[in-house]
């Protein structure tokens, strides 16, 4: 089979904004939800501050019952589960009740280390002698595919329910395995996206390893950087992503909303050979997988409005540039618009790929290009290789047809999608 595979439901939670509506309006107006963490502080962090999502009592209380509160501790799990749910209800759809699950339907939803916290509290219970004290849940929240359970079980899904997990590209990983499933015939529905836990436990390695910025501790908003000459290095940050793909078919006779069309995609690895390593890319693989995600989706460089690039706000943001530039022949007022959500969010590590997605697509629907926002010195590396114009600073109104979003990751792991408007249909 080769079905048709549209996203008819969004959800989001991320530093800036949590629901689509206050999303939107963040990412529209450069509004940043980076700010000073003084927990990293107190912990002796060179970076001192992060993106992390203000959950309120309230609103966790509307997606989670008092038991499964009870000795609750993993924020990614949180994170995904209401990024999931909103997604699931934007679209439309509803949770499975009874005996009989929705067999059409399932998820594959990504994370890094799932409840981080939780494991640090129960390895202290073990260590002193507390087996009895670690609760029912322990299991369900530290284990990797906590957060896809728990979406499986809330919406009874009765079709794949799985968690991925590939660094970075993790979220843009995910709705492309979601998008074969459905493609191929599979399933109908697919909930995907990604998730990534907060705090210390989880960032204090990326700071070690000195790729996360010091130099703006006291001024936090202008700390994330991508694509400018003073970038010094990410801000670690939290978040969740979620879509909705389903089959055009399905959609079309349910009179679903339809936000954008998923044209399809590559993942490939340059096994650490060449210039890639651990922490750094093969370009070769990188120029290959964007290559083959254009051919995969039928398109052509030039049919490309805009990248949503990966765009870290590191030495290597110049190298991506390049490699964008070779592997689609453009450059100089030819090369496409081109933004990075990170400006105003940080890494959301895991969650990235899935985050940058949800941006993605509102972009095709809503005929915008979000600003990137810290960029006032562009990199002169970049800035060789194409147009400043093509960098926009401020909010652009325009229709868009085709969006190419890609996420490159720890391991030398490389993920690009292209998503198109369904309303130039």
């Amino acid at each position: 089979m080769d079905n048709r595979v549209v996203i008819t439901g969004l959800g989001v939670v991320a530093p800036n904004g949590i629901g689509l509506k206050s999303f939107t309006q963040a990412i529209q107006h450069g509004v940043s939800g980076i700010k000073y963490d003084p927990q990293l502080a107190q912990l002796g962090f060179s970076c001192q501050i992060s993106g992390t999502p203000e959950l309120s009592d309230e609103l966790i209380s509307r997606y989670f019952t008092p038991l499964e509160l009870k000795n609750f501790n993993s924020t990614g799990i949180l994170y995904g589960v209401i990024a999931g749910m909103d997604a699931w209800h934007d679209a439309g759809l509803r949770s499975r009740e009874g005996d009989e699950p929705d067999w059409d339907s399932g998820t594959i939803f990504g994370t890094g280390t799932s409840g981080i916290d939780k494991f640090r509290e129960s390895i202290y219970k073990i260590d002193e002698q507390q087996i009895r004290k670690l609760g029912s849940t322990v299991v369900a929240q530290t284990m990797a595919s906590g957060v896809s359970a728990y979406l499986g079980g809330k919406l009874g899904l009765g079709n794949q329910v799985t968690t991925n997990s590939s660094a970075c590209i993790t979220g843009t990983e995910s709705i492309l395995m979601a998008y074969e499933r459905i493609k191929s015939g599979q399933a109908i529905t697919m909930l995907a996206g990604s998730t990534s836990d907060s705090g210390p436990y989880i960032w204090a390695g990326f700071d070690a390893l000195k790729v996360c910025t010091y130099k703006h501790n006291e001024s936090p908003e202008k700390a994330s950087r991508p694509m400018s000459e003073s970038a010094s290095g990410f801000v670690p940050s939290s978040g969740a992503g979620a879509l909705v793909l389903e089959s055009l078919d399905s959609a079309l006779s349910r009179g679903a909303r339809i936000y954008a069309e998923v044209l399809g995609g590559n993942i490939n690895s340059g096994g650490q050979l060449g210039t890639g390593s651990m922490t750094a890319p093969n370009n070769t693989a990188v120029q290959r997988c964007i290559k083959a995600a254009l051919i995969n989706a039928g398109i052509e460089a030039k049919d490309i409005d805009a990248i949503n690039g990966h765009l870290t706000a590191t030495a290597k943001d110049a190298v991506e540039i390049r490699n964008w530039s070779l592997a689609l022949g453009l450059e100089g007022t030819e090369f496409p618009l081109i933004n990075s959500l990170k400006s105003t969010i940080g890494h959301c590590l895991t969650a990235a790929g899935s985050l940058e997605s949800v941006a993605s697509v509102l972009q095709l629907d809503q005929g915008f290009i979000f600003p990137n926002v810290n960029c006032e010195d562009l990199n002169p590396e970049i800035t060789s290789i194409i147009n400043a114009q093509k960098i926009p600073v401020k909010l652009l109104k325009k229709d868009l047809n085709i969006v190419a979003k890609a996420s490159f990751g720890f391991g030398d792991v490389n993920a690009c999608i292209i998503f198109k408007s369904y309303k130039n249909e």
